[in-house]
């Protein structure tokens, strides 16, 4: 090649790239996140998908604000965290599960939401797994089939079983739902007491009722309101010597008898990698919802034992955690 013409075709390349090299030099933009999830701001799950954010390439203090409201919610105050978030404008909002989601859905159908909830799609929060459409994406928990997987858990866990509570969320639980797992436990030879609680005030009230209804082991149904800050209701399911199973590995690892599910900050970690996404441009119909892929089973012995129960040995060789 021709020395002339090859010292041109650089000058051309190098006065292509220079506008790229300008852009990259600017000022770096500050991305603006809003929430809106029953979780405090200090909390093992915000701090997982804060970190998540930050690998890749969104970190407090340098390009990314996080809005001060919308942790911790109580369902009174849903309503009103909704519309001030949406009134912020920030780049995106992470909230969940159901009751926030369905307040950001009447309140904004263009701001992106990354959601966590039971069933995205069966909730109407997104048109399919695959392309959800609007301005929500997220992850789909699989409740509806892992509430009756954990029931027959419990079952298979605490030998001579003759009674079980069912504990529902009385704001997001549907008739359907629980008909289903109850017929599932009778169909067992169980009896089936069921409870719906309003308020989380209730809760260990209701626990103190299922006890006197003769129940020997609780499920406690996936919400919020059992799960979160869940240390008073599982400490007064081990004072009643009560068998119980929650949502989350992290509940057996804080004390309950049983847990299967997904990590909580797995998902929130995941949540975390959504946002990113958002931020980089994606339209949330583009981003596939998505679902746990690993489910933990933990048995904690020492509850076992503190409860007066045996676990049935089977059970203890499939567990992937068993606290001793």
């Amino acid at each position: 090649m021709d020395v002339r013409r090859r010292e041109f075709i650089t000058l051309i390349g190098a006065a292509a790239l220079r506008p790229l090299a300008a852009a990259a030099q600017e000022p770096r933009r500050n991305y603006r996140i809003g929430f809106l999830v029953p979780t405090s701001r200090e909390s093992p799950p915000v701090a997982a998908l804060l970190d998540e954010l930050r690998r890749n390439g969104f970190d407090q203090g340098q390009n990314l604000t996080v809005l001060p409201d919308g942790f911790g919610y109580r369902n009174d105050q849903i309503e009103r965290i909704a519309a001030s978030l949406v009134a912020a404008s920030p780049d995106a909002i992470t909230a969940g599960p159901e009751l926030p989601l369905h307040a950001l859905q009447k309140a904004t159908r263009t701001i992106p939401v990354v959601g966590m909830t039971e069933d995205m799609v069966g909730e109407g929060f997104a048109a399919s797994l695959a392309r959800p459409g609007g301005n929500f994406t997220g992850v789909s928990l699989l409740t509806p089939e892992l509430d009756g997987k954990r029931q027959e858990i419990l079952i298979d866990a605490v030998p001579g079983l003759r009674k079980i509570a069912l504990m529902a969320d009385a704001n997001t639980a549907t008739s359907a739902h629980l008909a289903q797992l109850q017929t599932a436990a009778e169909s067992r030879g169980l009896e089936v007491v069921l409870r719906s609680v309003a308020k989380r005030d209730d809760v260990i009230a209701v626990i103190r009722d299922v006890k006197a209804a003769g129940a020997q082991a609780i499920n406690f149904l996936a919400t919020p309101m059992f799960s979160v800050n869940a240390a008073p209701f599982i400490a007064e399911v081990t004072n009643l010597r009560l068998a119980s199973i929650y949502q989350w590995p992290e509940d057996a690892e804080g004390g309950a008898l049983l847990s299967y599910g997904p990590r909580i900050t797995d998902m929130y970690r995941l949540r975390g990698t959504i946002t990113a996404k958002v931020l980089r441009g994606t339209a949330p119909a583009d981003i596939p919802i998505e679902q746990p892929t690993k489910f933990e089973l933990v048995v904690n012995l020492k509850t076992a034992k503190a409860i007066g129960v045996e676990v049935a040995n089977n059970l203890l060789l499939r567990a992937d955690e068993v606290i001793e």
